[in-house]
């Protein structure tokens, strides 16, 4: 097992599932507090990188797209020190880290890890109901709908409209962008049949804001919402033949029969199940 401890945190490799535990000094981002513990399987894993500084380096994971929600949700706008796949590793702990870099890419190598994107999400989503405040508003979602309450900072626009609610069955995309240069860092619901994208400050399905480089936990939001989305047709894996379905047909009943045994708890067992009936 390989483990390596950094000022962000520790993580840790058992060959399989890479552990990373955010660190409990209250200089730690709050995106990292909020996420807590990240179970990584390797097939989620694109690649890692030991990039060193001048006062030791980092390490950084890449996931494949597809894999994480929160990965995906951000678009590579989180950087350092709110990007949870990101570790800062002291000056002593140099050649660990490089270590630790090199045995990843070795396991994705020997087991022929493919890079390119996911058939389904290997990492959850954040915890529903979520909400964040940042800028001009605070968002929540209850997993049904999304809700915006506008702050004494959202524009005379947006405060004339009032709070804006809407379903998730009418949301069509969603995107979030950090602060960077003079724009605004914002949270965006794409809605069906809506006109042209406004300015941040004033479009009524917007967080927006100008001070905060993350925008508080906002991306945990776009999070939560981005896997509830449909997959378009074109990315959905192919139904499964005949004898596919008996094979997993076959492999429920056995599911059972351990569950009956006492082998499988609850837990295992419900989440067993429902992996197999995604894929019938």
């Amino acid at each position: 097992m390989a483990e390596i401890t950094g000022t962000d945190g520790a993580w840790t490799f058992n060959g399989e599932i890479l552990r990373i535990v955010p660190g409990s000094d209250s200089k730690v981002h709050e995106i990292r507090r909020a996420l807590g513990d990240r179970a990584i399987p390797l097939e989620a894993i694109a690649g890692a990188s030991f990039e060193a500084g001048r006062k030791g380096g980092h390490l950084r994971l890449r996931l494949r797209k597809g894999a994480d929600p929160v990965y995906d949700a951000s678009a590579g706008g989180l950087a350092a020190p709110a990007d949870p796949y990101r570790l800062t590793v002291p000056k002593d702990r140099v050649g660990a880290a490089e270590y630790f870099a090199d045995e990843l890419r070795d396991l994705l190598q020997v087991y022929q890890v493919p890079a390119g994107p996911c058939e389904s999400w290997l990492l959850p989503a954040p915890d529903v109901p979520v909400s964040a405040t940042a800028g001009d508003a605070t968002v929540s979602f209850d997993g049904e709908r999304i809700r915006l309450e506008w702050t004494w900072l959202a524009a005379s626009g947006k405060e004339a409209a009032g709070n804006q609610e809407f379903r998730l069955a009418d949301v069509v995309g969603v995107e979030w962008k950090p602060l960077s240069g003079v724009g605004y860092g914002s949270l965006r619901f794409r809605l069906k049949d809506e006109g042209p994208p406004k300015r941040p400050d004033k479009d009524l399905h917007c967080v927006s804001w100008g001070v905060q480089r993350f925008g508080g936990t906002t991306v945990l939001v776009a999070a939560a919402v981005l896997p509830m989305l449909s997959r378009p047709s074109a990315e959905l894996p192919a139904a499964p033949s005949e004898a596919d379905q008996d094979a997993l047909l076959r492999r429920l009943a056995e599911l059972g029969e351990l569950h009956k045994a006492g082998v499988l708890t609850e837990e295992e067992f419900s989440a067993a199940k429902q992996a197999l009936l995604k894929r019938l």
